[in-house]
């Protein structure tokens, strides 16, 4: 009998310490997983009340960013970068949607380019008084979703590609 307590005890506490990554109420923009076996995901809720970034495993929420309300939009930057004329001019579109938190900018990035057919995802998390770089690569074939969708939708302040 305390074997199946502590079996149903554990569970509870498991289930309550266990965050999910979509929430019912969110609706998924972009996310993918990482060559180092985290997920990556970047959410809004279903009526555009918020935006948020999720990182960790697929059982725990590691961090998430910002807090869940109408002025998380504000918080994110889309920038991006678009040459066509395919190999011959060496098109490329470039797509980067971050945010500063704590003396750090995440940038989440999905890049193509039409030179030898790359297309690359990852985050770029940079020490803003240091200037270190620590890149995260993405898994292309976990990819779901789109950047690409802030150039028209009007969620994410547009501002000059920097990159």
């Amino acid at each position: 009998m305390k074997t199946g307590l502590i079996v149903v005890f554990l569970f509870f506490f498991l289930a309550a310490n266990s965050q999910d990554f979509l929430l019912k109420s969110e609706s998924e923009i972009f996310s993918f997983d990482t060559q180092n076996g985290k997920h990556v995901l970047l959410a809004k809720d279903k009526a555009n009340a918020y935006i948020v970034y999720r990182y960790g495993t697929k059982d725990s929420v590691e961090f998430e960013f910002p807090e869940k309300n109408k002025d998380s939009w504000n918080k994110f930057k889309y920038s991006f970068y678009l040459r066509g004329g395919g190999v011959q001019n060496e098109g490329m579109d470039l797509n980067y949607v971050y945010f500063i938190n704590k003396g750090y900018k995440y940038s989440i990035c999905d890049t193509y380019n039409s030179v030898g057919n790359k297309s690359e995802l990852g985050i770029e998390v940079t020490n803003l008084k240091t200037s270190k770089t620590v890149d995260i690569k993405g898994v292309g074939k976990t990819r779901k979703g789109t950047l690409i969708d802030f150039r028209d939708n009007k969620l994410l302040e547009i501002v000059e590609f920097d990159q």
